[in-house]
């Protein structure tokens, strides 16, 4: 059996890198057609590029779905944040972002290095509204908060679009970008699950699905039950109330669950914005300060049965890997990452975002990177000794993105 040594992993892996950020390389999956080799721009909403008819016709399915309005009657709640999909994610269109966050609370020993998501209470989503049976029922108006939870963390609502194509990043790639060494103090982890896949998407890196995350999505965000969550949660740990849940479980179908799915997967990321001299020397900027340690400019999808998420770039500046953020950002735990510990986030579609950060709390872009401790404190420190146009050519290049 052959063997390798530590160093030489960590040089295929840079290697392996290196050949997902050439941007000029072929994206061309094998035995498709040359007209298909370079895709046009796509707006906010687009679906992929290369789709088949009968993939454009179970987007278009989905995105009813996405846009349907629940009610009691039909599986909303007991207990909810929203009443729709497109409720939260519809800013510039569906899939878009949301001005909302919501409410995270788990239960972090520091001794045994474990999280307990208090699922068995509710948790660890803090549903904001009760429907009005529950309210009649159990005279509240929101989840109670749970007991026993020593962290509370707030989640803004992410962007949707390109979701398909992280979904299609290989384990493989994801682990071979935490071999890499980075002398500024990076050292990412894969968020290794137990079912023994790699989580890539939640905050925390919590699923490594994007069916399992769309279906968790109505279940925690809705209280929809579904094929992949088929049984109503508690209340604080206490069974519901007879006569308040009005639809029987689970509230959407295999067929529902999928075409909602699909939209989502077959949403294209937006293109960046025209670049100017400006956002090209912030771009300069941001590799120069080692932002792109965490924030890699493009990775590589993997095989795919669906060719248009085949074997393409995926220009997502990020690792997808757990990174420390340092002390000022802890706050809950959630699956392998500790209460300090984040996904890097998509850098994608930050042109539409007007709120930074995990929680939302920074205004510009320039306070989120003041609050990157960590192992991003070298890169923070970086950018505080540019000039200010510097400075300002780096965000300005972000936020093309």
């Amino acid at each position: 059996m052959r063997r390798y040594t530590a160093a030489a992993l960590a040089l295929a892996a840079s290697m392996l890198v290196l050949a997902c950020q050439d941007e000029n390389s072929p994206t061309q999956p094998p035995g498709e057609p040359a007209s298909n080799f370079s895709p046009g721009p796509t707006a906010p909403g687009d679906p992929l590029p290369f789709l088949s008819p009968s993939q454009l016709a179970l987007f278009h399915q989905g995105m009813a779905v996405f846009a349907t309005e629940f009610t009691p009657a039909t599986g909303l709640g007991p207990l909810f944040n929203s009443t729709s999909c497109a409720q939260c994610h519809n800013d510039p269109v569906l899939g878009g972002y949301g001005d909302s966050a919501e409410v995270h609370v788990t239960t972090y020993t520091h001794g045994k290095r474990t999280c307990d998501v208090l699922d068995t209470l509710g948790g660890p989503v803090l549903q904001q509204h009760a429907t009005p049976e529950l309210q009649a029922a159990m005279g509240i108006v929101k989840e109670p908060n749970l007991p026993g939870g020593t962290g509370t963390g707030m989640r803004t609502t992410p962007i949707v679009f390109g979701l398909g194509l992280i979904d299609a990043v290989s384990d493989r790639t994801i682990i071979a970008l935490s071999r890499i060494p980075h002398p500024e103090g990076v050292h990412g982890k894969p968020a290794i699950l137990p079912s023994g896949r790699v989580g890539r998407f939640g905050r925390k890196a919590t699923v490594a699905s994007l069916d399992e995350f769309n279906a968790g999505a109505f279940f925690n965000e809705m209280g929809v039950t579904n094929p992949l969550n088929p049984v109503e949660g508690s209340v604080a740990g206490k069974p519901l109330p007879a006569g308040v849940d009005l639809a029987p479980d689970p509230e959407i179908d295999a067929t529902t669950l999928k075409a909602a799915s699909s939209f989502v997967k077959f949403l294209a990321p937006p293109s960046p914005l025209a670049q100017t001299p400006e956002t090209v020397h912030g771009r300069a900027l941001f590799a120069q300060v080692k932002c792109t340690s965490c924030h890699v400019p493009v990775i590589r999808t993997g095989f795919s049965p669906i060719a248009a998420l085949r074997f393409r770039p995926v220009y997502a500046y990020s690792d997808l890997l757990l990174h420390n953020l340092g002390e000022g950002n802890k706050d809950a735990c959630n699956g392998v990452a500790a209460p300090g510990e984040f996904r890097t986030q998509p850098l994608f579609g930050m042109q539409f975002l007007d709120m930074f950060m995990h929680d939302g709390v920074s205004e510009t872009v320039d306070e989120a990177v003041a609050r990157h401790g960590g192992e991003a404190t070298a890169s923070r420190s970086l950018f505080k000794q540019l000039s200010p146009t510097d400075q300002a050519a780096l965000v300005a290049f972000v936020m093309s993105l």
